[in-house]
């Protein structure tokens, strides 16, 4: 578990999982909540049934990941599994969903034409970042490992 948490005073990472939770949540919530355009959770689960075969607790580990998961991003709390958790996420999208449509997004809209995985791999990025530095400056990962040394003094 120390080794989960541990993780230095630096600043970098902290921008990091800051920005990545700022362009994720609202992913989440529009699953989890319905708002911003969202469907909400139940109309989320049937599609992606419906869509790529998948089981309703595989939406739901998606869904809590994209938006409670992102908030403890915020926190700094659980870095490395947070962030490796929504690389699974983005792997699977590539996978199931972009690969097939390339590189590029679909800057010009085109019908028929769905979005590449230019994005995912950004986010990918991210994550290894992360999952390498943990939570950086400001986090309850820092707070934790910070006490966990003063305690083994």
């Amino acid at each position: 578990m120390k080794k989960l948490l541990q993780t230095s005073n630096d600043i970098l990472p902290f921008i990091l999982r800051i920005g990545l939770a700022i362009v994720i949540l609202p992913h989440g919530l529009q699953k989890l909540l319905g708002i911003w355009g969202g469907h909400g959770p139940q109309w989320t689960v049937d599609m992606w049934q419906k869509w790529w075969g998948l089981p309703g607790f595989v939406t739901w580990l998606a869904i809590l990941c994209e938006s409670i998961g992102m908030i403890c991003l915020m926190l700094g709390l659980g870095t490395r599994f947070i962030a490796g958790s929504f690389g699974l996420i983005m792997l699977g999208a590539i996978y199931l969903v972009h690969a097939r449509f390339g590189f590029f997004m679909n800057w010009y809209n085109q019908p028929g034409r769905g979005e590449g995985f230019e994005f995912h791999l950004l986010a990918l990025t991210l994550v290894i970042a992360l999952l390498i530095k943990g939570s950086g400056k400001w986090s309850i990962d820092l707070l934790i490992t910070q006490q966990s040394k003063n305690s083994d003094r």
